[in-house]
């Protein structure tokens, strides 16, 4: 544990984080395919959503290697649960603070677009929620007590999401 109370948990927290941003998606996934089997709920032709579909989790994949990368190339770890060694303002970061997550919900909202099933929908909103009110509010408390003005000032200039 460092200075800031930082443990193999979220950052800042002391506490651990019970389930990793990447895994709460792919089990919302998990469970909105689930659902789909049990009470199906679909829109759309497969010959319009496959494409689309398609065209959404590549571009996820994309922004996610492309954040891995300006992690990378800051120097500062990846894991929520290792501490950060700096601002990462690069890459996709100009213009989110999370795109990370942005990816994740992409390549989710790719997925149920692909397989035209409203439950995946479902499922990505409570996924976003909840990265949104906990993990991100969590992350953005250690930010500004690791880093003070330098993240204030970064996080005034680049937006949350988009």
């Amino acid at each position: 544990m460092d200075q800031l109370g930082t443990t193999t948990g979220g950052p800042g927290t002391g506490r651990p984080l019970i389930l990793r941003p990447p895994l709460l998606f792919a089990a919302a996934i998990a469970a909105g395919m689930v659902l789909h089997l049990a009470w199906p709920w679909s829109f759309t032709s497969r010959a319009v959503r496959w494409p689309i579909g398609v065209l959404l989790s590549t571009a996820g994949v994309a922004l996610f290697v492309a954040a891995i990368r300006a992690f990378d190339a800051a120097g500062t770890p990846v894991p929520g649960n290792r501490p950060a060694t700096a601002i990462v303002h690069s890459g996709p970061y100009r213009f989110s603070r999370n795109p990370i997550y942005l990816a994740l919900a992409l390549i989710h909202l790719g997925v149920a677009v692909s397989f035209g099933n409203w439950w995946l929908l479902v499922t990505l909103a409570v996924s976003v929620g909840v990265i949104a009110t906990s993990v991100v509010r969590r992350e953005e408390r250690y930010l500004e007590a690791r880093f003070g003005s330098i993240y204030s000032a970064y996080k005034s200039s680049v937006r949350r999401w988009l």
